[in-house]
């Protein structure tokens, strides 16, 4: 089940040369799709309507981290076609971000006494690679971010947020490689209340 996007053409060049694009995705797509499954689309309309006779509510705020924003649309067309459920069972969210490394830039800064550059970016922090979920005693479970003379930075899983900028290698114990940082989402306070 898809819900099937519609832009309408206006006869301005640059409005529908942005629109092309997208009717080529979109069919490829579903081309894509449909070698695993047959394909059944709905448009926008019918969504709305499958949305108001179970009395869920879509949000605007696409950047609200919330079930009613992003996930909303897609539980009723699921629905539609399995018929299983009166209203959704789990609201709550996994929040997947991709880590953002800073690749080497050998030419970024301008070089020092003696005409030597000093390092910036890489993947690797004194034997670790950036991402690397490690354990701290004192931080926890945390992933390893940049170097500084010597030490590592550890950062949250959680946000992001650095958590220290000097933690000895010596006292970091390995535990996997990463490239994600994941966060289960709390259910919103009115549904909590409500179970």
């Amino acid at each position: 089940m898809v819900e099937d996007i519609k832009a309408k053409t206006i006869r301005k060049r640059r409005w529908d040369a942005s629109f092309s694009p997208l009717e080529v995705g979109k069919q490829w797509f579903y081309a894509e799709l449909s070698k695993l499954a047959p394909v059944e689309t709905k448009s926008g309309w019918e969504t709305k309507e499958l949305r108001d006779a179970f009395g869920l509510k879509k949000i605007g705020n696409k950047q609200a981290e919330v079930f009613e924003a992003h996930c909303v649309d897609s539980w009723v067309l699921v629905n539609w076609w399995t018929g299983q459920h009166i209203k959704p069972d789990n609201k709550r969210l996994l929040c997947v971000t991709p880590l953002r490394f800073h690749r080497r830039q050998l030419h970024r800064l301008e070089p020092d006494k003696g005409r030597v550059r000093r390092s910036y970016g890489g993947t690797l922090s004194h034997g670790f690679k950036r991402g690397s979920l490690v354990k701290h005693p004192k931080w926890g479970l945390a992933y390893v971010g940049g170097w500084l003379k010597g030490r590592i930075s550890l950062h949250s899983l959680a946000d992001g947020r650095r958590l220290c900028q000097n933690a000895k290698p010596s006292e970091v114990q390995f535990l996997a490689f990463n490239s994600w940082r994941t966060r289960l989402l709390p259910c919103l306070k009115t549904e909590v209340s409500a179970a």
